[in-house]
Order: structure tokens, then sequence, then C-alpha cells
């Protein structure tokens, strides 16, 4: 959370940090009303939106991409609220982006919106927009790949097909289950009418994990699915759920209920394992011994050898946070052996699989997602391989570089090191905070340069992953694992996006 204190510092470390990384002003945005902390924020009591919505959605539809920035500005200086405009974003893209042949590619501009919703969290009021406008844009460029590829919409529901309340929830588990693309799309319809979120977010978040499909989209989805209607509310459920199960049935050749793929293979497995796991298995104690010891493992063994380490470290009284460790370290430990799109994806499906441990209620599938993220980040790493030489760079070997300055301008100095020299760039990571350097200056900086620098929906979706999991490690783990995010985050010395100025110009109109 992003309280009145984080907020003025954002705002007191963004005008800082402008000038030690050479960007123009900061408040580019300060033509629009401020988003206010509470316009981001859930309110439990209050119906956020209705039925309304579509006369919007069909403005972002419709709007040509040259004109979008400069039509949404008039519409926000008129009153469009923070909210309407993340609401209408999401909707438009889940209706109108096809989530194949694979979960990513143009869906990333629907994968994307939380991420950029994150980042408008971390923001100052003035420049919570700048986020939202780039999702605008992203989307619209989506849009128009889709139109060409396929034309695709998702169309209205079977309503005769729909199952009745008290079916629909079998329904959706027997359709899922025989990757039945008809039954589960009605069956999801009849879900988002009859179940509440935490029921049917306990069925998606085990079909978003259960197979190692498109690098962690499917997990990805889920959890960004979930978080976003979070925040424009359940109302708006249908439509995405059913998106949701099209996207996580996608698969290659005949259906796998009919085979033994290997992409299934671990979560098959690992149900089996998980079913059997000691009744106290968070009981355990801290130990680094644990978190190293699962660490080689990752880095040498296959998803069965990773798998059987996990539940011989739980087994043995190794605390579930140790084992966490070894997950974020490893991940992020593969941006260091191959900074490039599989790494980066480790790195974000592990940030989605820990939401859906954290969100789920039921213990056996608490367990099992710990072993299907053990297992995938195996399988990531043998993916690299077949991308490009992989490094054998250790995140708990990686060595402090020192730094020339210090405060403000040794934050610059890293990040203009990021992008030109990441290795010398995570090496003063680690001095930065072995000097007692303010993490939260670093995280500012690398937020601000996304806002100006950020030009890929994966610069949203990875830094927003990073920068939130930070805390989710232990203080021995978590600088270490800041640092190898270096190579991917964006540098000083990256182009400005276009966007930032055609914003600004819209503004100015």
């Amino acid at each position: 959370m992003f309280g009145h204190h984080n907020r003025r510092r954002f705002l007191k470390a963004a005008g800082t940090a402008g000038a030690v990384l050479g960007l123009d002003a900061f408040s580019v945005l300060s033509g629009l009303p401020p988003v206010g902390a509470s316009e981001v924020k859930l309110d439990p009591k209050r119906v956020v939106l209705d039925a309304g919505i579509e006369p919007l959605v069909q403005i972002i539809e419709e709007t040509p991409r040259d004109r979008i920035i400069e039509e949404i500005a008039g519409r926000v200086h008129k009153g469009l609220s923070y909210r309407e405009l993340l609401t209408a974003l999401f909707l438009a893209g889940v209706r109108n982006i096809r989530p194949r042949p694979n979960v990513g590619f143009k869906f990333h501009a629907v994968l994307v919106v939380h991420s950029a919703h994150l980042a408008s969290l971390a923001a100052p009021d003035a420049e919570r927009w700048l986020p939202l406008f780039w999702s605008l844009d992203s989307f619209k460029s989506a849009q128009a790949t889709n139109d060409k590829e396929s034309g695709w919409r998702l169309g209205p529901v079977d309503e005769a097909k729909v199952p009745s309340p008290r079916k629909a929830r079998q329904a959706f588990i027997e359709a899922m289950d025989n990757w039945d693309e008809p039954a589960a799309d009605v069956a999801a319809a009849g879900l988002a009418r009859s179940a509440g979120a935490n029921e049917a977010f306990e069925l998606f978040c085990r079909y978003g994990a259960r197979d190692f499909r498109d690098i962690g989209h499917k997990a990805i989805y889920v959890a960004n699915a979930w978080r976003t209607l979070e925040c424009i509310g359940w109302q708006h459920a249908e439509p995405v759920l059913r998106s949701l199960a099209y996207a996580l049935l996608r698969h290659e050749g005949d259906s796998p209920a009919k085979r033994d793929a290997e992409a299934d293979q671990p979560g098959r497995r690992n149900r089996s394992l998980a079913a059997k796991l000691r009744p106290d298995w968070q009981d355990g104690k801290s130990s680094t011994e644990a978190t190293t010891d699962l660490l080689t493992v990752l880095r040498e063994g296959n998803s069965e050898a990773a798998t059987d380490r996990v539940v011989k470290l739980l087994e043995g009284g190794a605390a579930v946070q140790s084992i966490w460790d070894a997950l974020f370290a490893g991940a992020t430990e593969l941006v260091l052996r191959q900074a490039g799109i599989v790494s980066l994806h480790a790195v974000t499906s592990t940030n989605a699989l820990r939401h859906a441990f954290e969100m789920s209620g039921d213990d056996e599938t608490r367990r099992w997602l710990i072993l299907q993220n053990a297992a995938f980040l195996t399988m990531f790493r043998a993916t690299m391989g077949q991308r490009g030489s992989v490094k054998e760079n250790q995140i708990d070997q990686l060595a402090a570089v020192p730094l020339t300055s210090s405060g403000a301008e040794a934050v610059g100095e890293i990040f203009r090191d990021v992008g030109k020299n990441p290795a010398v760039a995570a090496g003063k990571v680690l001095a930065f905070r072995e000097a007692k350097g303010d993490p939260a200056a670093l995280m500012d900086a690398a937020r601000l340069l996304i806002f100006f620098k950020g030009n890929d929906a994966h610069d949203y979706k990875f830094s927003s992953a990073v920068l939130e999991d930070y805390r989710r490690l232990s203080p021995a783990w978590r600088d270490r694992y800041l640092a190898a995010s270096a190579y991917l985050l964006k540098g000083a010395g990256a182009s400005d996006t276009g966007l930032v100025k055609r914003t600004q110009a819209a503004l100015k109109s």
C-alpha cells in the first residue's frame, strides 16, 4: 500500500531522480485532474461501476490509435475517472484481443493492465494517469494486430447452455479437465453469475498453474485478471472469466486429456506429492541452508528433482519462507544467466504463482503451487537452453562494485550503468545497500524510468513484479534479488518513449 508518506517520498524522489537521471520535468500530467489514492483503492462498500461502462468501451474500441490519447485526455478533463478508464480499458482488451495462438504476444495488452495499475499506485496523484495512457496505446496496437490476424471478438454466450447455479461449478471442472472449449465457455459464464470471487479463484488458479505452456502466461493471466477485478468490481467478471477459460485451454496437437504431454506431467505428479506432505508443513524454521540447497537443485536438476527436494526440505522442517526465498532467487538468477524473454517470465510467473499461493484458502492447493513453481523454474531453464548460451552466473556469488558517489547521485550512477553495463549496475546495487542506501530510492528511480522509457508491456510487467516481490524475500536475499533485476530494468540512457511527448501535447491543447 502507498500512503501519504510514500507518495510524498516518491514525489520528492521523482524530482531529485529526474535531475540526476537527465529526465524532463516529471509532472508531465499536471494538466489532468490528480488521481487521489481513494480512487485506485477498492472500496468494498461502494458499487464501483455498472453497465454504463459500455459506451466508454466502445469509444476505446472505435477511436483510431492516432487519436486515442487526445480523445481520452479530453474526456478526463470533463470528469472521466481513473477507475472508469481502468475498467473500460481492461474490458476492451478482453473483448477484442484473442488470447491465441499463444497467451502472450498481442495479448500482453490485456496482461499488462494490472501491472500498469501497480505503477499508478506507486506514483504521486498527478502522475497516476500516465501508465493508463501508455496502456491505451498498447491496446490500440494489439487491436490492430488482432484485426489483421483474425478479426476475433468475444461473442455472446450461448444462453441456452449456461448451467444452472447449482451445476455451474461441476460443469466448469468437467469442461476444463476435458479441455472442452464450448463447455468451458458457458460454464465460466455460469460461475461468474453464481459463484463468489474467492470460490471462482480457487478453481481458476489450479487450471492456470496446471501446465507449462506459454512460458507462464496462463498463471500470469489468472493473477492479473483477479487483481484487476478486485479494482473494477466483480460485476464485470463474466467476460473476463470467459476469456480466461479460453486462454487456459490453449494447447498444441491432440487434447491433453488424451495424452501425457511433457507440459502436463509435473502438474499431475505434484498433485500426488502435495497430498502426502505432512499436515504441519508450514511449521518449519528459517534455514539459509535449505534455500541454498534448493537453489543448487534448481540450477542443475529436472522438474522431478526440484519438487522432490522441496518435499524433502519441508518434511525436514524447513520454513515455507526458506523455500520461497529459493524460488524467487532462482527465478531472478535465470536473468543473470540469460537476460531475455524466458528468464523475464520466470520472474513474472513466480510473482503470479506466489499471489495465487497467498490468495488460495485450500491447503493442498497451496502445497501444489509451491511444487509447480519449483518444477516450472527448471523448465524455464531448459527453455533458455534452446534459445542460446546460458551462463553460470549465480545470485549468491554477486559481488559489490564500488560506487563513486553517494545518495541520489549514487542512484543516478547505478541507472546510468543499467542497460549499458548491467553486471556493474547489479554490483553497484549491492554496494548501495551495503552503505545503507534506501532501497525505496532505487525502486522509485526504476518506476520513474519505466514511466519515461518503457516501450513494451514486459517493461511494466517485469518492473512491477520485481518491485512488489522485493519485500517478499527474507532480508538476506532481497538485495541480491533487486541487484539481479538490473539486467532487465530500464536505464537512464534508454530513449524516451514518444508517448510521453504526445501526452504532453494532448494535455496542452
